[in-house]
């Protein structure tokens, strides 16, 4: 399955609403997203029918390994190119919006060189 920009979107949100502690819920989506319930419950079951998200008896979502590796990796494109714009004099605002829109149409060879540029500059501890 052939995931659409939200479908990445949804995906990176349960990760970072995971990486914060506790179950990660739809409502929890939702909220931090600011869709409406019937909306997100239409997302988490197309996820879940692509196998990227599992959902247990008490309503918990859960990235499955495929759904990880996209969160995962849209996580990282966003870290990445909002520090990146902040560091060039991008108010803090307009940079995460900004590397919100290109994530997820950056190749992963324009990412790499991006991210081997960035750490050449600013040593590999920036990413």
């Amino acid at each position: 399955m052939h995931l659409q920009e939200s479908g990445e979107m949804y995906l990176e949100t349960i990760h970072i609403l995971s990486k914060r502690g506790g179950s990660v819920r739809s409502v929890d989506v939702g909220e931090y997203m600011g869709y409406s319930k019937p909306s997100v419950s239409r997302a988490i079951g197309l996820l879940k029918q692509g196998g990227f998200v599992s959902v247990d008896a008490d309503g918990s979502l859960h990235l499955t390994e495929a759904g990880l590796e996209v969160a995962d990796k849209m996580y990282r494109r966003h870290t990445l190119l909002s520090d990146f714009f902040i560091s060039i004099g991008v108010d803090a605002e307009t940079a995460t919006e900004d590397a919100c829109k290109i994530e997820h149409h950056l190749s992963d060879a324009s990412f790499t060189a991006l991210e081997s540029f960035i750490r050449q500059r600013k040593g590999d501890d920036y990413v």
